[in-house]
């Protein structure tokens, strides 16, 4: 079996993370194992594990006629039987099917606002969907969705999983106090909520100022960053609250941190939640995607409405002040993702599938 991953960008972020993953863990288990950038390279290509075949195609425009003709040249020469793109990267596999009709497409959905998909862009997706042999869904709103609007029968749910990289190079040091940081690890955009986090964090510095918090992830310096670096400077939170862009050894730095969080008011299975598990860290969220399903509140971890700040602070609260408590809802989280989310479990069902599109 030879399978090629498809993906826009390498920038730290879910779907992209993602794409190594399967890249890495396949390389193990089939005949051939690559990824595609189609866009854009970033920090996660130095995870690429050096039996993964790699291309960059830098691709300059939607319908770019070269580089699609250099994708066939590579697939042609590698003797690619699957495609597996993710997400948007769907619409580069389709311009090369036109080219190179053999191949199968195996679409990976990681669309994240799994709560409004009625409101998800379908004509050009609905009609790409006839070239797809198989579609792979990270949660099951997604599933649901693809089985009812797109016309491909063969759709599975897959959660997320995530391994640990030692061959990361450990550069990032947080700062604060060690054994007081709190830490969301999320991009800084309007689906993740951090002005929810501000508002919890500018409570809990009236009652332990030395606990800080490390917001972790791409910050385009849109408005969106500029009005949370806006609250930051207005509330006096300068030395409560950091802020580090993109980082590549998150394993690192979930590891600084003492608890985890995240404030989202829409989600699939986000990949963070499973590497704060893999660390056992004690982890609050909000309830949206599939994150019930693995975290049952107040044994593995807490789950609090979408934009209730105050229940947030409440159960931050109760973890602050309770460090055996952290240390066993770590040590249950941790043993959920084991269980649920684990590299070997994933793949199975992943091989088990494909192998009869």
């Amino acid at each position: 079996m030879r399978i090629l991953q498809i993906i826009d960008s390498l920038d730290v972020g879910g779907a992209e993370k993602m794409a190594v993953n399967y890249a890495n863990s396949l390389a193990e288990k089939v005949e051939f194992s690559g990824l595609i950038t189609t866009r854009k390279e970033g920090y996660l290509k130095v995870q690429l594990q050096p039996n993964v075949g790699y291309l960059f195609l830098n691709r300059k425009r939607m319908v770019d006629v070269s580089a699609i003709l250099k994708l066939r040249r590579y697939c042609k020469s590698n003797k690619i039987a699957y495609l597996q793109p993710h997400g948007f990267s769907y619409f580069t596999a389709l311009l090369l099917k036109l080219v190179y009709p053999k191949v199968k497409i195996v679409w990976h959905d990681h669309y994240g606002l799994s709560e409004f998909l009625s409101k998800r862009k379908l004509l050009f997706l609905k009609l790409a969907s006839f070239f797809f042999h198989g579609i792979i869904a990270v949660n099951f709103n997604l599933k649901k969705w693809a089985v009812k609007r797109l016309h491909c029968q063969n759709v599975i749910y897959l959660p997320n999983y995530t391994t640990i990289d030692n061959s990361v190079k450990k550069e990032t040091i947080l700062k604060g106090h060690e054994g007081k940081r709190v830490l969301c690890l999320a991009n800084l955009r309007h689906q993740k909520n951090h002005f929810m986090l501000l508002e919890v964090a500018e409570k809990m510095k009236n009652i332990h100022p030395d606990w800080t918090f490390h917001l972790v992830g791409n910050d385009l310096n849109d408005e969106y960053s500029r009005k949370i670096k806006q609250i930051i400077e207005e509330k006096h939170l300068t030395q409560n609250v950091f802020i580090y862009g993109t980082k590549n050894d998150t394993l690192h730095i979930i590891e600084q941190s003492d608890i985890t969080v995240l404030t989202s008011n829409s989600e699939g299975l986000p990949v963070a939640l499973i590497e704060y598990g893999l660390l056992s860290k004690p982890t609050i969220t909000t309830n949206v995607g599939e994150i019930p399903l693995i975290i049952t509140n107040s044994v593995n971890g807490y789950v609090v409405p979408i934009k209730d700040s105050e229940a947030f602070f409440q159960k931050l609260l109760t973890l602050v002040n309770d460090e055996a408590l952290r240390m066993k809802m770590g040590q249950n989280l941790n043993a959920t993702i084991k269980e649920q989310n684990s590299e070997e479990a994933v793949l199975q069902q992943y091989m088990n599938w494909i192998v009869n599109l």
